[in-house]
């Protein structure tokens, strides 16, 4: 059985802040504002913003980006003893990739009622019929990370070529 995760609050908006800054970048990039990180130990072995459009790469959404780094720093494809802070909760291909990768928990800030994979629209990270569970917390710097979106696409809709 495994040990319940130590929530560390403190940590977890610290880490936040840090998911932040890479949605910043991604903003600066033209790219919705996304960031994530990986923590192991109390330290970022990978940082990643949403690159979709800079890759012209459907599945280079941040969270996918930091998984791939993070499992390249472990030397490993399962990250059983890693965290994962994301400025947006994470859609279902996301959060698949976080099953399939064994994290221990998932942090997010923002909530995707519409889209999300970790308890708004469906929780595929805590799925009884797949082979893991990852911890979730929700809503760390949510108004930060959801002002981030809204102004992304306030500007999206001001501009040519927007779509809703």
């Amino acid at each position: 059985m495994r040990a319940t995760p130590v929530v560390d609050l403190q940590s977890d908006a610290h880490f936040m802040g840090e998911a932040l800054r890479q949605a910043r970048r991604a903003t600066a990039a033209g790219e919705v504002p996304i960031g994530a990180v990986v923590v192991r130990g109390h330290r970022i072995i990978a940082r990643a913003f949403n690159q979709v459009e800079t890759l012209r790469d459907a599945t280079a959404h941040a969270e996918m980006l930091a998984l791939t780094q993070a499992q390249a720093a472990v030397g490993d494809w399962r990250l059983t003893d890693c965290t994962l802070y994301v400025t947006k909760e994470p859609c279902p291909m996301c959060a698949g990739a976080a099953v399939h990768t064994r994290l221990l928990r998932v942090v997010f800030g923002a909530g995707d009622p519409k889209g999300g994979a970790a308890g708004s629209a469906l929780n595929l990270l805590q799925n009884p019929g797949l082979n893991h569970r990852c911890a979730i917390t929700g809503g760390v710097r949510a108004a930060e990370c959801a002002a981030l979106l809204r102004s992304f696409f306030a500007a999206q809709r001001r501009g040519t070529g927007a779509s809703g």
